[in-house]
């Protein structure tokens, strides 16, 4: 039985997206690739690339495709793109891709989706309120998002997302931290097949606050939830200093760290795998993976791109698609 496809959202027409995609079409997969895009852009890029492309009607029922083809539910652009040169006008393309994916997930007819990166100042310039794709998809699909990174040895989550530092602090409530580290160790047993997830978290402050002497947000709200949470079954080691945390000691017996804000914990992750590492959202009915870069213009139809990344998002979608399923028949029995 042919499994269930992928959807993959190229993201920003003019950016790297669409040449990703011509790219990893030429490879055939172990289960059906649906890009909801338009075909004319996908057509001209792999063109413009040098690379042979066939696109496949998509219809439900899909089968395997070999090398050099990919499935596409069309969607049309709203102005002609030239690679490296951002477009307001197609701002509501990009945003009609995403939901068009997302309902299909939820509808049954993909089993994942799969994203590329999107420009969010061209979308904000359009006049269209936008804070990013996890934003996005939780509005779609009514989730409690929690962002993670994981590459080859690490799995970081995030408390806090896309927030000015000096806004962070207010952010680590009880509240938010009890929700987020409940979805990170239950999508972890659920979605990775990890039993009783290790999970370290990080302090706020620099060394963890140093008893009180600098912050007091590890005294007053962390450790009172991290004891609360142990005491209900949950795995945690923490606050720790996040300049000894990412160290192989303790590391080696982790299977995710959870960081108070982005550039606490994506640095670390990024330097270790940049370029085959994968951005999931957590927190989700739905499984969603996507590239670990931006739209690099710059390299928009040059032939120079990697497409290290969207292939592994593309694979960690797949196993988490398995290890969903084979979850849900295990506890529905």
């Amino acid at each position: 039985m042919t499994p269930c496809p992928l959807a993959i959202t190229p993201g920003e027409p003019a950016g790297i997206g669409p040449d990703l995609v011509a790219q990893i079409a030429q490879t055939a997969w172990d289960r059906p690739l649906v890009a909801v895009a338009d075909p004319s852009l996908l057509k001209e890029r792999a063109e413009h690339l040098g690379l042979p492309l066939t696109l496949l009607p998509f219809e439900d029922g899909t089968s395997l495709s070999p090398a050099g083809t990919i499935y596409v539910q069309p969607i049309p652009l709203r102005h002609t793109v030239q690679p490296g040169r951002i477009d307001p006008a197609n701002a509501a393309y990009v945003l009609e891709t995403l939901e068009t994916a997302t309902r299909g997930c939820l509808e049954g007819r993909f089993t994942g989706l799969v994203t590329g990166p999107v420009h969010k100042g061209v979308i904000n310039a359009a006049g269209i309120p936008f804070t990013g794709h996890t934003e996005l998809l939780a509005g779609i699909t009514g989730g409690h998002p929690v962002m993670m990174l994981a590459c080859p040895g690490l799995r970081v989550a995030l408390a806090t997302t896309h927030l000015p530092l000096r806004e962070v602090a207010d952010a680590i409530t009880p509240e938010r931290l009890e929700s987020v580290l409940r979805v990170l160790h239950d999508d972890l047993c659920g979605r990775f097949d990890i039993e009783r997830p290790r999970i370290l978290v990080c302090g706020l402050n620099p060394h963890a606050g140093e008893n009180g002497y600098l912050g007091h947000e590890e005294i007053e709200i962390i450790s009172p939830l991290l004891d609360r949470l142990r005491h209900a079954g949950m795995d945690l080691c923490g606050p720790l200093p996040s300049d000894t945390l990412f160290t192989p000691r303790l590391l080696e017996d982790a299977d995710a760290v959870l960081a108070m804000y982005h550039d606490q914990g994506l640095p670390v992750l990024k330097h270790k795998g940049f370029g085959q590492s994968v951005n999931i959202t957590l927190g989700l009915p739905i499984v969603r993976t996507s590239v670990d870069h931006g739209t690099a213009l710059e390299l928009a139809g040059t032939g120079r791109t990697d497409p290290g990344s969207l292939i592994a998002a593309i694979e960690q979608a797949s196993i988490m698609t398995r290890t969903r399923k084979i979850h849900h028949e295990e506890h529905r029995d």
